[in-house]
């Protein structure tokens, strides 16, 4: 069930501008085979002649690529593109809508993908010195930022910073509108960036978080890694080392990066990450001291907005729905248009029984950003209310996900987590175990041992699937989703004393963490009785 676990927390952490101030997040939720090798390091730049400026730049180009760069495409737009790939992709096999995917890709960018830029054969150019302030990324109009960096930069085709600048404004846009199809033309205007000056600090940092946000979190490590070397006070590789050792499993480590953090460039995005490492060691009185102290700090609309939503989140967690309210009212009162406090005051709403209220929230959230976990969300609440035409609506929000699943594949995210969170209730079955196994064997997080030990239940392997999910709550992360699959998994294996307490205990903690799960396991423990 999607209430109750996030998808990967990198995806959603705000990443810090190039000049420090960090941009309004989308939201943390719980909660992802690579479609390439993964990096470790770096391509080596600078081993061939750069293609010429026109091709690079031309009028009406997009930076570093060969395609015309549209008019920006408006929301809903993107979200019609999407809904119509879904319909058709219901009817076709998944090899067919996978292959397929690009189209999609296309029609929600305007034909903005990035398949080409420079050529390899020649010397790399030489570095000029940045004209534009890398500040501009903290101004939250990123398509005027992209703008004015695209103009420039065919005025100064040298400037390797406004490339790195270029480059995260990319990786930014991409995940303020879930729109996956940007990270191509991020991956382009980064090593843009690297061949011309090949230890530029803001560039490798901008890979670390390009890393992250396709979910190859051992890439992204190395690459903060890296970036940190050229400039250990860089707040991007300090955020996104962070990210990528949690999203590692690496907790321990995670914890270190974030105190080191701290003391080298303390703000809201190394507050709000080091909270979360606190979260998943159990330790929510912890969490919620940071995040208090972080708040009291904010002085933007984004900034508020997004750490008192975080700490909607974490009352959310514990079942606490009143202080989850005030949260998210807060986070609403400094931008009535923060999705992810909608998203949050939606699932209050859902857990104190206003279905209605919950719906049409959920709604907006989803014809905004129509996201894994939102869809999901979503559509069980159509489940729940099971009127007429509600279980057509919630089939359409699955074959959502497989779409969004696709396009993110098409555009070198690895969705397997993806896959396995959403497939494994509402999905293949099959499928959903295949992606699980994929992932365990990148990364051991409680995540990811969660979603293995889900997809092994639901495909009838309740032994196999009993150690992983109690490697998924031996952290002492408060996740009533985690203890719910618990739970039942223990009730399967034969073990009704353990699975009762382990249901009874989700209840507890969050009464209200999934209509559908919440509902099952009380069915669970009336039968058990």
């Amino acid at each position: 069930m999607a209430a109750g676990r996030r998808w990967p927390v990198a995806q959603f952490l705000p990443q810090p501008s190039a000049g420090g101030a960090p941009s309004a997040p989308t939201g943390r939720s719980t909660r992802p085979p690579s479609t390439g090798a993964a990096r470790t390091h770096p391509i080596p730049h600078g081993a061939g002649r750069a293609a010429p400026r026109e091709q690079l730049l031309g009028e009406g180009m997009a930076p570093g690529t060969n395609d015309k760069q549209p008019a920006e495409t408006k929301d809903d737009e993107r979200v019609t593109a999407l809904r119509r790939f879904a319909a058709a992709g219901r009817n076709w096999r998944r090899a067919q809508l996978a292959g397929s995917a690009l189209l999609m890709a296309i029609a929600l960018t305007g034909g903005a993908i990035a398949f080409g830029s420079s050529r390899d054969g020649g010397t790399a150019p030489v570095a000029t010195t940045s004209a534009v302030d890398p500040a501009l990324l903290a101004g939250g109009d990123l398509a005027t930022t992209i703008a004015s960096l695209q103009a420039h930069l065919r005025a100064q085709p040298k400037d390797s910073d406004s490339w790195a600048t270029l480059g995260l404004a990319y990786v930014e846009q991409a995940r303020t509108k879930g729109d996956p199809s940007r990270y191509p033309q991020a991956e382009k205007a980064l090593k843009r960036a690297l061949q011309i000056t090949p230890d530029n600090d803001q560039a490798l940092a901008g890979e670390a978080a390009l890393a992250a946000a396709r979910h190859e979190f051992a890439p992204a490590l190395g690459y903060a890694d890296q970036a940190l070397k050229q400039n250990p006070y860089s707040a991007g590789a300090l955020a996104s080392r962070i990210d990528a050792l949690v999203e590692l499993g690496r907790y321990d480590e995670a914890g270190k990066a974030a105190d080191l953090a701290d003391r080298r460039k303390p703000g809201v995005p190394v507050f709000t990450r080091f909270a979360y490492v606190r979260e998943l060691r159990g330790d929510v009185k912890g969490a919620q001291r940071v995040l208090e102290q972080a708040l009291s700090t904010a002085t933007s609309k984004g900034d508020i907005s997004y750490v008192a939503a975080q700490l909607g989140l974490l009352a959310w967690n514990q079942g606490d729905y009143r202080s989850a309210e005030d949260y998210y009212a807060r986070a609403l009162t400094a931008d009535d248009t923060y999705i992810p406090a909608v998203e949050g005051r939606a699932r209050v709403q859902a857990a104190l029984g206003d279905r209605a209220d919950a719906i049409k929230g959920m709604e907006l959230v989803v014809s905004r950003y129509p996201l894994p976990q939102q869809l999901v969300e979503l559509g069980e609440l159509y489940e729940d209310r099971n009127a007429k035409g509600d279980r057509t609506k919630a089939a359409d929000q699955y074959a959502l996900v497989e779409a969004w699943i696709a396009l993110a594949r098409a555009n070198g995210v690895n969705a397997d987590l993806d896959t396995a969170l959403a497939a494994a209730d509402h999905g293949n079955k099959a499928e959903a175990l295949k992606a699980a196994r994929a992932e365990w064997a990148r990364r051991h997080t409680v995540h990811t041992a969660d979603a293995l030990a889900w997809a092994l239940y639901v495909n009838g392997q309740r032994k196999e699937a009993l150690p992983y999910a109690r490697q998924a709550t031996a952290t002492g992360y408060h996740n009533a989703s985690f203890g719910y699959h618990l739970g039942m998994i223990e009730l399967a294996d034969g073990d009704k004393a353990a699975g009762r307490a382990a249901l009874t205990k989700a209840l507890k903690l969050n009464p209200g963490f999934s209509p559908l799960g919440a509902r099952t396991a009380r069915k669970a423990l009336e039968a058990t009785k």
